[in-house]
């Protein structure tokens, strides 16, 4: 299993037959520390990366193939024929230089690119965690060296051959590997047979193997495993050659429908993304215009195909193919990469830039997405005791922090007294002075939650103190957990380091603060644990079981979503305090876990229970039995505040057209207090109508309950879900595409991949999520920030903006050109052969030199202004939309009419007429004036695609006034100087017609043109006469509101126009700490104008101190 021609891992006997002390002597690391930095650089050198042999490497000879082929490349290779057919070696040289040029660059180009992609590629693939140097961290796997301690959990993909050493219910699918089909349960112990078979040697996790269940630990022992790339490809339906399963006639069938398949791949009409298939069937639809236009040609010269009408017919062909377009693309895509890139995004499928522009809905997580993800356990309802609060803690991971509270626990009864006490106080203290007005409901709830239980009520808890109660309870919360807390000392300083869930982690900082860690109950009570039942998202819960030398029997520990623990419960409290669980106790609990969760809480509920059974690791007893007749032990509140950044992203969401929905399992009181604080849903329900106020929060319950008619009739989609199951994912993107919406989600766990899969964009988290919901996403978030969904949604949308701008440059000179030579047919010299106005070399260096570098430049055009103020795109549509077809048209006709009239002139205007004779084969004298009239086209024509695409930069707006608020003289000169490789690609080929027109040789022999003198001024005049016809009609476009995009309801919003739209993060105001470019750019601009806003400056909306 070597790598990379580098040292293989030689071992005395087979890893599965040693010790594993005997595997980490060998390697030289140790379970707690790992590898040292040292080892590590030592490893690297010895045995290569951790990949197979050519794995991950570009096929060089499918792009060569694929630039040799393509549409483009085989009209010029038709020219090139015809030009050696006709004996014009001149032509035919420069044609065949101008394909090997094409064919070389584009391959470099796209070589480059796939380089480039497969690099950000593998930035979201799969990764390890890993111990070096006695710290926990996350590396990508081709990084793992033997002698790594590597820990792997339900969802990961082992990143390299593993001696397992601890497990917990460890199940791989090894598949891949043994066919086997059903996953395999992993054990520690040495095996004693060596002949045993790969899929008997249950002490290795194999390298691409998917953990199926359960959690382990391992020392890497080979790396250069087995590869995806081993795994075989699914066919498509129908494509199978069996006449045994399907019948006889399937061989021809299924060969007929593969060879299909090959020809569409190796055409690039049935692979690739679905802007590349549809530019590939563009091409190849102008490649058969071309052949039109031939026909046409040969047509009116009554088919007397001559070597002059084959000319004139290459130059027609030439003139309709975007020779660029291809390479332009790809280059374009590759930079929105790695744009997306700097801005916490990996692109996995190309097609997902496409497709993140015409976004409509966005399905967010709450924790670690719209939060921070460091969650503080805040309050502990323990019964019969009262309240513990946290308070004073602003470091999620430092469990001496703080000031520990207890006061006594409140019914709702007592708390709406204090209330009404409060606001009969408050009515008196203002009519001492004549004031009378109400409270707003919101600040007293406010008000109530910081009064809730004064100090006066209060006792603060030293961390010593400890009462069989809150033993119990911390016990559970420590033991059902997999997170870590630990002291280290760097430099000289104290800090603590935590591992784990967040959720998890809050609950084991809490227990070390009174002393009660995992790792102090394990090693120092004596706890041992017995056997594990994962977390499931589907019944909200899980359950450890331990045993203690202080008890007989096993202890099983339980931790999960109130409502489902409840239920499973027939005791409640420990000690003196514990009761029979009763409807009326039942309603008590449920009370409390209400008034935490209206905090914004997430409310968890803690129990356990003993048996006498002996229940060991891998035991088959069902779940259930093991997790009834539970005792609840009390309930723990956990903060998770906001992302600074949220409220401002989802206020650009709504701003763009965007709406977006929060699907969490959370309990729906906190879910909607989380929600009304970043705006999602508005803090004051009575402003929305009844049935819509109704609709936008529901718990998953009764979301999954309702059928698909049910959910279609809703007046709105809802924007809150909570108690989300990875089936309540799917029913709401389902329930969106029914409505025609073009969605997005968000997942990490192992089974959010069937909802990740379906969504038009799945966005995997790259810091929590599994491998498998990686593997089933288009995108992965680097940072796990919904403020990064909305750069990736502002990069998809330049993206789509730019390819629109170059292919309208591309195809308007090609529109403009075929104009110009199909009427040119009509200049008919004295042989009867039509004078093509311009030459088939002068086309090729316009569209080759002239426009492939401002088409290029436009790919690299920063995004307009307001691209967060247009709704979403239709990508049914895609980039051919109305507008885009229309202004080629309208710009082609004006490009062309324009180059006519300027031919025209010169050869029939001031001075003597005439077409010359065989002017299209070589120079002579009677060719002066024809000769000198395509040269003032060419030089015409040149400037005239060179300053569009300067016009291009917007589709509507003025090239005078791409900004339309600013008072600046010099405006116009900073928007055209923005894009430097715009700039000088227009300058450098606006001065490169001069030595083009002037060169002896070549200006007659190879562009069959000549020098000019007053000739310029009708090219000049001409060229105002374009940008003139223009600007009018982007001004008529403008004033009759001809393909204006219907305005958001974001837009109405930062307009003050009123109405009862759901605009989200307009509910409320807060400002925005991390904002797109385009506002970035919009409120500098606003600034440097002093123009007043008509939506008052935002406040900032922060939790109290305490709740930090």
């Amino acid at each position: 299993m070597g790598n990379q021609g580098k040292e293989e891992q030689n071992y005395s006997r087979q890893p599965f037959l040693l010790a594993v002390n005997d595997v980490l002597q060998y390697l030289q690391t140790n379970t707690e520390s790992g590898l040292t930095s040292a080892k590590v650089q030592e490893y690297a050198q010895k045995y290569g990366e951790n990949k197979l042999e050519g794995d991950g490497g570009v096929a060089w000879y499918k792009i060569l193939s694929k630039q040799a082929t393509n549409a483009m490349i085989l009209v010029l290779v038709l020219a090139m024929a015809l030009s050696y057919g006709v004996e014009d070696f001149i032509e035919g040289g420069v044609i065949t230089a101008v394909i090997v040029l094409n064919i070389s660059i584009g391959f470099y180009q796209e070589l480059q690119a796939e380089k480039k992609m497969d690099a950000l590629r593998s930035l979201s693939a799969p990764s390890a965690d890993v111990v070096r140097d006695g710290n926990q961290m996350t590396i990508p796997s081709r990084a793992v060296m033997p002698g790594d301690i590597v820990s792997i959990k339900t969802g990961d993909t082992v990143p390299a051959d593993l001696r397992l050493f601890d497990v917990m219910n460890l199940e791989c699918d090894e598949a891949i590997l043994t066919g086997e089909a059903l996953p395999v349960t992993k054990e520690v112990e040495a095996a004693e047979r060596e002949d045993l078979g790969l899929g008997d040697r249950l002490n290795i996790a194999y390298s691409s193997s998917t953990v199926t269940k359960g959690r382990g630990r391992g020392v890497v022992v080979y790396t250069g495993g087995i590869a995806e790339s081993m795994q075989q490809k699914r066919r498509k339906p129908g494509r199978s050659m069996s006449a045994k399963k399907y019948g006889p006639m399937q061989p021809v069938k299924g060969g007929a429908l593969r060879t299909i398949d090959s020809v569409g791949k190796f055409l690039g009409l049935t692979e690739g993304t679905p802007l590349q298939t549809k530019l590939s069937k563009l091409a190849y639809t102008l490649f058969g215009c071309a052949l039109l236009l031939a026909i046409i040609v040969f047509g009116v010269n009554r088919f007397n195909v001559t070597n002059e009408v084959a000319i004139y017919a290459i130059s027609t062909g030439i003139a309709i193919i975007p020779e660029s377009l291809i390479a332009v693309l790809t280059i374009t895509m590759v930079v929105g990469m790695t744009q997306m890139r700097k801005r916490k995004v990996v692109v996995r499928q190309l097609s997902a830039l496409e497709a993140l522009g015409g976004v409509t809905n966005i399905c967010s997580d709450k924790t670690g997405t719209l939060t921070q993800g460091k969650m503080v356990t805040r309050k502990v309802w323990i019964p019969g005791i009262g309240v513990f609060s946290i308070e004073n803690s602003s470091n999620a991971s430092d469990p001496t922090e703080g000031t520990i509270t207890l006061g006594k626990s409140k019914t709702r009864k007592e708390i709406e007294a204090e209330k009404f006490a409060r606001q009969e106080e408050l009515d008196q203290k203002r009519s001492a002075v004549g004031i009378s007005f109400d409270v707003p409901e919101e600040k007293m709830n406010k008000d109530m939650i910081r009064t809730e239980q004064p100090a006066a009520h209060k006792d603060v808890i030293d961390d010593s103190e400890m009462m069989p109660e809150l033993q119990a309870f911390l016990e559970s919360a420590a033991l059902c957990n997999l997170a870590t807390v630990r002291q280290v000392h760097e430099e000289g300083t104290s800090k603590w380091k935590t591992t784990g869930d967040p959720t998890e982690i809050a609950l084991q900082v809490f227990a070390h603060r009174f002393q009660h860690g995992k790792d102090g109950l394990e090693k120092e009570h004596g706890w041992k644990q017995m056997m594990e039942y994962p977390f499931d998202s589907a019944i909200k819960r899980m359950s450890v079981v331990y045993r203690s030398p202080r008890y007989t029997e096993n202890i099983i520990f339980t931790k999960g979503a109130v409502e489902r623990i409840i239920d499973l419960c027939t005791s409640v409290g420990h000690g003196d305090h514990k009761s029979e669980m009763t409807d009326e106790t039942k309603e008590i609990i449920l009370e409390q876990m209400d008034m935490l969760a209206e905090q914004g809480l997430r409310v968890l509920a803690i129990a356990r229970k003993s048996t006498p059974e002996e229940i060991k690791e891998h035991s088959t007893i069902d779940r259930a039995e093991i997790e009834k007749d539970l005792c609840l032990l009390g309930l723990a509140g956990l903060y998770d505040p906001p992302r600074l950044e949220t409220k401002g992203a989802i206020q650009a969401c709504t701003t763009a057209g965007i709406q977006v929905s929060m699907l969490t399992g959370d309990h729906p009181s906190t879910a909607a207090a989380i929600a009304r604080e970043v705006g999602i849903i508005p803090k004051n329900m009575s402003s929305l109508p009844a049935d819509v106020a109704a609709a936008i929060v529901k718990p998953a319950t009764e979301f999954d309950k309702m059928t698909d008619a049910e959910i279609d009739a809703l007046p709105t989609l809802p924007l809150v879900v909570a108690r989300c199951s990875p089936e309540t994912k799917v029913r709401m993107i389902e329930a969106l595409h029914r409505r025609r919406k073009y969605a997005a989600m968000t997942g990490d766990g192992v089974n959010d991949s069937p909802s990740l899969k379906l969504a038009d964009v799945g966005i995997a988290m790259g810091l929590n999520g599994s491998d498998v919901a990686k593997s089933a996403s288009d995108i992965v978030l680097t940072d796990d920030n919904f403020a990064s969904i909305v750069n990736a949604v502002e990069e998809g949308r330049r993206m789509f903006d730019n390819i629109q701008k170059f292919v309208l440059h591309l195809l308007t000179s090609n529109v403009g050109e075929v104009i110009l030579l199909i009427c040119g047919l009509g200049f008919q010299d004295p042989s009867g052969f039509s004078v093509f106005p311009l030459s088939p070399l002068q086309i090729l260096w316009i569209n080759m030199l002239t426009s492939s570098f401002p088409a290029f430049g436009l790919g690299k055009e920063k995004a307009a202004r307001d691209i967060m103020e247009r709704p979403p795109h239709d990508n049914k549509k895609g980039i051919f939309t109305w507008e885009l077809i229309t202004d080629m048209l309208v710009y082609g006709t004006i490009m062309g009419v324009c180059c006519l009239g300027t031919f025209v002139f010169i050869v029939y205007g001031p001075g003597p007429d005439g077409l010359g004779i065989d002017c299209n084969k070589r120079y002579s004298e009677s060719c002066t004036i024809v000769f000198r009239a395509r040269a003032a086209v060419f030089a015409e024509l040149t400037w005239m695609i060179l300053i569009s695409a300067w016009e291009f930069k917007s589709m509507r707006r003025s090239l005078f006034k791409l900004d339309p608020h600013s008072t600046k003289p010099t405006q116009f000169i900073y928007d055209i100087w923005s894009n430097q490789f715009l700039f000088w690609s227009v300058v450098v080929g606006g001065l490169s017609v001069f030595p083009a027109v002037y060169i002896p040789g070549l200006n007659t022999s190879v562009f069959k043109h000549m020098g000019i003198t007053w000739e310029w001024a009708t090219a000049i005049i001409s060229v105002i006469v374009f940008v003139s016809g223009m600007e009018t009609w982007k001004l008529v476009k403008r004033a009759t509101a001809w393909f204006k995009e219907e305005e958001t309801e974001g837009m109405k919003a930062k307009r003050g126009v009123r109405g009862l739209s759901l605009r989200q993060g307009f509910f409320t105001l807060a400002r925005s700490f991390t904002k797109s470019r385009s506002e970035a750019r919009s409120e500098n601009d606003e600034k440097s104008r002093n123009v007043s806003h008509t939506v008052p400056e935002p406040v900032v909306l922060r939790p109290l101190k305490e709740e930090v």
